[in-house]
């Protein structure tokens, strides 16, 4: 199965909750909040760095009720203007 290319503005948000992920982490260890969320730690690192920008949303889930985010707060941090729809 051939997986269609990721857009810039998919790309941007993944970054952009990486950032918010990694935010509310602090000084807690990758590993310790991805086991805690019933991850790998090298997945919760690809998500943090944006080479994962896509999570599933059950993952995106348990990270959120691990770090005490509203998937409110996630989907907040995660909107950027398109901004092919803004011209349109």
């Amino acid at each position: 199965m051939v997986r269609t290319p990721l857009t810039p503005l998919e790309r941007e948000r993944g970054l952009h909750l990486g950032a918010l992920l990694r935010r509310a982490r602090g000084e807690r260890s990758i590993g310790h909040v991805a086991v805690a969320a019933g991850l790998s730690p090298e997945t919760l690192r690809k998500i943090e760095t944006g080479r994962a920008p896509t999570p599933a949303f059950f993952t995106i889930a348990a990270l959120a009720l691990e770090l005490g985010l509203s998937l409110d707060e996630v989907a907040a941090a995660c909107v950027i203007p398109d901004p092919d729809a803004l011209s349109a």
